[in-house]
């Protein structure tokens, strides 16, 4: 969610919904009472986690997944470890939010199970890790990048822009790079000296 084209659509979003509710809103003649139960809090709307654009208007459990490398389970663990999970991500204050998006971007301080890290026993370091965003993009591309540089299977398929994972190719992956057989354009026929 991180790009501009999708904080736009957030902005729009939350526009829409603050028209529907101003639709709602009595006459200026008839003034309703407030509810003496809940202070006005003072929401955020778009909240900037984890070098993410996050909607406040969700639950934490439903915003942290829109962070990049947060997977379903990851996002339940963490929202059950902070104690904020039930809350509008909008409403927490400056010390919960430094607090969670610490648990966002190192998840392995919560002494969670090996196996929700996405990058266990790491080919270099040996230790289980979990990355987010840019590190997760960032080690995606070097691994990569490394499997084309020793020419493994992997590597030359991704090279060559082909699946990677064994499907068939006969009649999936037509469009790309290759083309098939195509015919040459006739050119036309050119005047010799002698025909005039």
């Amino acid at each position: 969610m991180g790009s501009d084209s999708d904080l736009k659509k957030l902005e729009a979003k939350l526009r829409k919904k603050g028209e529907a509710t101003t639709q709602d809103k009595p006459e200026k003649g008839k003034e309703q009472e407030k509810p003496k139960g809940k202070p006005e809090s003072k929401a955020v709307n778009i909240i900037r986690m984890a070098e993410t654009n996050l909607d406040g208007t969700k639950n934490v459990f439903d915003a942290i997944r829109d962070v990049k490398g947060i997977s379903f389970m990851l996002a339940n663990a963490i929202s059950k470890a902070s104690g904020i999970g039930s809350k509008k991500l909008g409403d927490l204050t400056d010390q919960e939010r430094e607090k969670l998006e610490d648990m966002v971007m190192n998840p392995q301080k919560l002494g969670l199970p090996a196996w929700m890290y996405n990058r266990r026993k790491d080919p270099k370091t040996g230790k289980d890790s979990h990355l987010t965003v840019s590190e997760l993009e960032f080690t995606k591309k070097m691994d990569i990048d490394q499997m084309k540089k020793f020419k493994t299977y992997k590597g030359v398929r991704h090279a060559s822009g082909l699946p990677v994972r064994g499907q068939r190719t006969r009649g999936s992956f037509r469009k790309g790079k290759t083309l098939g057989v195509s015919k040459k354009k006739e050119q036309p026929a050119t005047k010799k000296k002698g025909d005039s």
